[in-house]
């Protein structure tokens, strides 16, 4: 099972396209829009952390990672429609990309019902994950961005555990997701592991 909802990027990215001609005349450059995602999530991060109980934060979390994945299309689509895609913009890219899951996803650890080393142990493989897929690359292969949870299905999973917690659904339900979440976790990193040895090249000597 290697299904993602990273497979509608696409899709996503045709409705994001109008923005790129307006950005590019603005001069907006795609490491900025990689950095904007980054510090609004700290940002976002930072106020779940500080009013745990606030419930309408836990409510627009859906759509603050909505928000979140548009501006990580659009730094890509834009670096692509403009020749400005350098190896400086894809370092900060993933660097950015695993701040700001673990900025949007660690404050769960302070809610109420939530067991805290269930959302620990989540970050890190979520971590860990994204780490075999860029390791992918050391042996020839393409990154990885097989599922059955990559960043777009820890961003759908995570934001129902919010509405979950807004809609004061009890502890059973919030850890057992989580459980769900770290068993998907594994799958798929065990996923991006055999796709790179499979599609990785030979080993030289």
């Amino acid at each position: 099972m290697r299904i993602s909802i990273y497979q509608l990027k696409p899709r996503f990215q045709q409705l994001l396209r109008p923005s790129l001609s307006w950005l590019a005349r603005a001069g907006v450059t795609p490491n900025q829009i990689t950095l904007l995602a980054m510090v609004l999530s700290l940002l976002y991060g930072a106020a779940l952390l500080l009013w745990p109980q606030d419930m309408r934060l836990w409510v627009g979390l859906p759509m603050f990672m909505l928000l979140r994945m548009g501006l990580n299309a659009i730094d890509g689509m834009l670096a692509q429609a403009t020749g400005q895609k350098t190896r400086l913009g894809a370092l900060l890219n993933e660097i950015a990309d695993q701040v700001s899951d673990a900025a949007l996803v660690l404050p769960f650890a302070f809610a109420s019902g939530i067991y805290a080393p269930l959302v620990v142990l989540a970050a890190l493989a979520a971590l860990l994950v994204e780490f075999s897929g860029v390791l992918a690359l050391q042996v020839g292969a393409a990154r990885g961005f097989d599922g059955p949870m990559g960043k777009s299905d820890r961003a759908a999973a995570f934001s129902l555990l919010a509405l979950l917690l807004a809609a004061g659904a009890g502890p059973l339900w919030l850890n057992g997701l989580l459980c769900l979440v770290l068993l998907l976790l594994a799958w798929t990193l065990l996923n991006r592991l055999r796709s790179a040895l499979r599609h990785g090249a030979p080993p030289t000597r």
